[in-house]
């Protein structure tokens, strides 16, 4: 039986340390981390010339926010797989209109390997 295909996920997060915890979370099973975005005008040029099947969001990013990305990404493709990243203690506000403007779910930080690893799989 041939091996699937690993899914190629864009993780954007201005946090060196977030990157790396993530990509260790990631990188062991079938997925395969081909960019990262430090903000969020970086995270739509990437997106363009990567085109991962998931994306990796957080919402607190210099330049341009999180919500302002998710929103460009939206316009790029309507189908993207966004999955937002937030750490102000939980769901709050912004990540609930993360939701509302087509992000598939969140991951709160500090990050679980096994919900991170739920949620990619339910994409």
């Amino acid at each position: 039986m041939p091996k699937a295909k690993r899914k190629k996920i864009l993780i954007a997060d201005d946090s060196v340390v977030a990157f790396k915890h993530l990509s260790n979370i990631i990188s062991e099973k079938d997925y395969e981390v081909v960019g990262h975005a430090k903000n969020g005008a970086e995270v739509l040029k990437m997106y363009k010339e990567l085109r991962p099947d998931i994306v990796l969001l957080d919402l607190v990013m210099p330049i341009m926010t999180g919500l302002e990305a998710l929103d460009g990404l939206m316009q790029i493709d309507l189908n993207a797989k966004v999955v937002v990243i937030s750490s102000i203690g939980g769901v709050g506000q912004k990540a609930i209109k993360a939701l509302e403007m087509g992000a598939k779910n969140v991951i709160t930080k500090p990050f679980h390997e096994e919900a991170v690893l739920r949620i990619l799989k339910e994409l």
